[in-house]
């Protein structure tokens, strides 16, 4: 598959590594700064083409004709969706991606829903991390947390910690601590190496445990994996950009909130906007600030600024004044694996975020969620399974009959929408939803195949 990446900064880098990894997939590069194209075809696989990524010519240097799928990712809105429109009236491209940041286009439904623009799917990262954020806030203890089949199935990663009612237990106790709760452990990380869990399987203090379980049952479950936490009741989040506005908006109804930003007109605007959010004019990296705004009894700091440096400074400085929680928006998913379970608690990358998104839309098949876990090295996707038996691979057979790849997972099924925790015996029925767990995000190719009906 022929793939056409405009924008080669952060999201457009991981995209174009992501995708060029998989079996089959021609991935080229358009960017106006040649010394960053020079350094990401140093590095990967791909084709690059220097300039403007909405000049026709340049799109016809790039392969436009036979591409099968832009995915404009470039710090325009503009750009990307003169691209799409470029893209679709000249060339027909089957599909076309754009990253939208500005809530002034995003929030106009009318532009994608009703064909005005010539854009297939839209993306919004800001708004991708916000809800992840979110999420995190809301289920403290969690360091990951995705959806699938539309928020009725949940995969959450942790550490396993003293106080849990399942650490230092055999997995096969899980089932008399919770005897009529859906969930299962889907896997294990002891020392950065993969562990398949089976009933015998015992959980150490400091392991990292991924496990799916139904929405409502994700507490009784975080409580089986480490000691209950305290509710968020005070958060304070450092930045008042795009993802820091949002953040405090969505929150704002349920937690005490106070927003940080260091510059006056942004602050000002900002604080016009929320209705109870405390906005603060400053520099989260103020010692006597933080102090004065009780960081001692914060429960969640979010340091969310346009800053690497600044995020990892400020969340060290309130984790060591005191705060309970703090996580730290880091761009480089390496410089975030270094400083998460030390002083920071959850290094969040906007990236890692994204790409899920992205993959959802690029994979071929029934793939309707991906998600990229422990820093892109292990994936979670929903997929769809189609009949008839006589043309499957895996409808009407049990799970533990399948052939399954090392390292690949079946841990869940959603049928009519219910939720099915997957065990060796259960049998898959076309349309069913399928949620796996690959620890080895390149044998994604074999999982199709092992789906795709023939």
């Amino acid at each position: 598959m022929k793939v056409l990446i405009l924008g080669a900064g952060q999201v457009g880098r991981t995209a174009a590594y992501h995708l060029a990894r998989e079996p089959d997939n021609e991935v080229t590069v358009i960017d106006s700064n040649e010394s960053v194209l020079r350094d990401l075809q140093s590095r990967i696989d791909v084709r690059t083409v220097a300039g403007n990524a909405s000049y026709p010519a340049i799109l016809e240097a790039a392969g436009i004709a036979d591409t099968d799928i832009i995915i404009a990712l470039t710090s325009s809105d503009e750009v990307n969706m003169v691209a799409c429109e470029i893209a679709n009236a000249l060339y027909r491209t089957p599909t076309k991606i754009a990253r939208i940041r500005a809530p002034e286009y995003s929030s106009q439904e009318k532009l994608f829903k009703e064909g005005a623009l010539a854009v297939d799917v839209w993306i919004s990262p800001e708004q991708l991390v916000t809800e992840y954020i979110e999420r995190l806030i809301h289920n403290p203890g969690a360091l990951q947390i995705v959806d699938f089949a539309e928020g009725r199935v949940r995969l959450v990663g942790m550490l396993a910690r003293r106080g849990g009612l399942l650490v230092g237990q055999q997995l096969r106790t899980l089932k008399d601590h919770m005897p009529n709760a859906d969930a299962r452990i889907a896997a294990i990380y002891r020392n950065s190496r993969f562990i398949e869990p089976d009933g015998e399987t015992v959980v150490q203090e400091g392991d990292e445990i991924f496990f799916v379980a139904a929405r409502d049952h994700i507490q009784r479950m975080m409580n089986e994996i480490t000691r209950a936490e305290d509710k968020v009741r005070k958060v304070i989040i450092a930045g008042g950009g795009n993802i820091g506005f949002r953040l405090a908006r969505l929150l704002e109804k349920q937690y005490h909130v106070k927003l940080i930003e260091r510059d006056m007109d942004r602050a000002r605007r900002v604080s016009e906007r929320l209705e109870g959010t405390i906005v603060l004019h400053g520099d989260a990296q103020d010692e006597e600030l933080l102090i004065e705004e009780n960081i001692d009894s914060t429960d969640v700091f979010a340091a969310v600024t346009n800053s690497e440096e600044a995020n990892v400074l400020s969340a060290m400085l309130a984790k060591r004044l005191g705060a309970r929680k703090v996580l730290a928006l880091i761009n480089r998913p390496t410089y975030g694996e270094l400083m998460e379970n030390r002083s920071i608690d959850i290094a969040v990358s906007p990236q890692t975020v994204t790409i899920g998104s992205l993959l959802a839309h690029v994979r071929k098949g029934d793939v309707v969620r991906v998600h990229s876990l422990r820093r892109g090295s292990a994936e979670a996707l929903e997929a769809v399974v189609h009949g008839p038996e006589d043309r499957s691979r895996v409808v009407g057979r049990s799970i533990g009959d399948l052939d399954l790849p090392a390292g690949a997972v079946i841990v869940a099924l959603v049928r009519n929408e219910r939720v099915i925790i997957a065990h060796h015996d259960t049998k898959i029925e076309p349309e069913d939803h399928v949620i796996m767990f690959l620890s080895d995000r390149r044998q994604i190719d074999a999982v199709t195949r092992l789906f795709a009906p023939d």
